[in-house]
């Protein structure tokens, strides 16, 4: 069941929480933000909008985080990965477009800067699994600790993943069946389109495997990531490595199918010239002789005759007959 979007508005702060010692949770607002009273807190997690002049200038001003970090989560174009940079770590990934309008492998992008007491998320575009965490969050139903919290979002990213991959994987299967069935007529330029929105997915995909194994690799190491944490992000990574192996397979099944349906193409064409030649065969033998016979001058054999037409007539039937029996010998029909 999907939950409700982020509410669309103009705030540089979509959404914060404040963690105590037991790890209960009390929402923020951003007067308190840039009045520093987050601090008070053990933990702080910020859903802020990367678009945002406010949410941009606190960044560099007041966050506390240099400006080498704030140039990483606020850079325009960006790949998913995971980087270790002092006591925190550099996450990007993505997740499909679940926006109204929009479309699903224009993916959206999550972007963090997770520190020991201090989770920082980013997106430019609503990411409705941020969303879902948030509810966990309220409904008490997740750890508030640093580790859990990007475990849970890299595995709510990974289940809208997953959901976007089996509907291609059906909607190869459909293309598939379209194919083989000779009455379906498959619209050809439908399978370019497909293909690259396969191949969009792709390419962000495969990064993201790796970008998930790194915090897998390095997590234990950070003191950040506990061995529950671990094994989510773990369990996240496996089904990533999955996914990438079947938009692999996707996107040898849309070119396999696009070859199929040119190669059917081209058949029908190919029959339709085989069929237009054999009735120029056909029909040769009797254009030269009614050119030959329908010429205004004098000496025209049986222009006095009576019969002459029906003997014509017959004589035309007889190279019809033969030249199909000629055709039929040659096995060309």
């Amino acid at each position: 069941m999907e939950t409700a979007v982020e509410p669309g508005n103009n705030e540089p702060l979509l959404f914060g929480f404040g963690f105590d010692e037991a790890g209960l949770h009390t929402p923020l607002t951003w007067d308190e933000v840039l009045e520093g009273g987050h601090a008070k807190y053990k933990r702080v997690w910020l859903h802020l909008d990367r678009q945002s002049a406010q949410a941009q200038g606190w960044l560099y001003r007041k966050s506390g985080l240099d400006r080498l970090t704030v140039q990483a989560l606020l850079q325009e174009e960006t790949r998913p990965r995971a980087a270790r940079h002092g006591h925190g770590y550099l996450i990007n990934l993505r997740g499909p477009n679940l926006n109204e309008g929009a479309d699903v492998e224009d993916l959206v992008t999550l972007r963090m800067w997770a520190g020991e007491d201090l989770l920082i998320t980013l997106r430019a575009r609503p990411v409705r699994s941020a969303t879902d965490v948030r509810k966990l969050v309220e409904d008490g139903e997740i750890d508030t600790s640093t580790g859990a919290l990007v475990a849970g979002l890299a595995d709510r990213l990974t289940d809208r993943m997953e959901i976007v991959l089996d509907d291609f994987d059906d909607e190869a299967d459909r293309y598939e069946d379209e194919l083989l069935d000779p009455k379906a007529r498959i619209d050809r330029s439908v399978l370019p389109e497909f293909r690259r929105r396969v191949l969009q997915v792709r390419r962000h995909i495969t990064p993201q495997r790796e970008a998930l194994n790194t915090l897998v690799r390095d997590g234990a190491q950070s003191g950040l990531f506990s061995d529950q944490d671990l094994l989510f992000l773990r369990e996240s990574a496996d089904r990533i490595t999955r996914l990438t192996e079947l938009v692999e397979n996707i996107r040898e099944r849309s070119s396999v199918l696009y070859e199929e349906a040119i190669q059917s193409s081209t058949e029908e064409t190919n029959q339709r010239l085989f069929v237009l030649a054999i009735l120029s065969a056909v029909f040769l033998p009797i254009s030269f002789v009614t050119g030959l016979f329908g010429v205004n001058l004098g000496g025209i054999p049986g222009a006095g005759n009576p019969v002459a037409f029906i003997t014509l007539v017959i004589a035309l039937a007889l190279s019809v007959a033969g030249t199909l029996a000629l055709l039929r010998w040659q096995r060309w029909i």
